[in-house]
């Protein structure tokens, strides 16, 4: 995992916060693998917040205070509603991703 292990609990406490506790956060993509390259920090995270508005505003103040507390940064974020079907993006973020949340950072699920 090519981000600090504090990086990825200031992440993890920036989503839950705007999300919700129960928010579930995952890093994906190149980040998610150590021989990898590339700058882009891609989340994944599953959200029981299901307001369109409200889903976007938290998104917008997510990314502001993640960069304030991390430094500007490439960041995308892929949202999973819960309850809602699953894209193939959803799939493949969670199966090859590596979770963040709940104290299992560095552990592959």
């Amino acid at each position: 995992m090519r981000i600090t292990d504090e990086h990825a609990a200031i992440i993890c406490q920036v989503l839950q916060h705007y999300f919700g506790a129960d928010t579930e956060v995952w890093l994906f993509g190149s980040r998610a693998y150590d021989m990898q390259r590339g700058g882009d920090i891609d989340l994944y995270l599953e959200t029981s917040l299901q307001a369109p508005d409200a889903v976007i505003e938290a998104k917008l103040q997510a990314l502001v205070d993640i960069k304030i507390k991390i430094g500007d940064q490439k960041i995308d974020l892929v949202i999973y509603r819960r309850g809602r079907d699953r894209e193939a993006i959803h799939n493949e973020a969670r199966n090859t991703g590596v979770r963040l949340s709940d104290n299992k950072v560095g552990h592959k699920q």
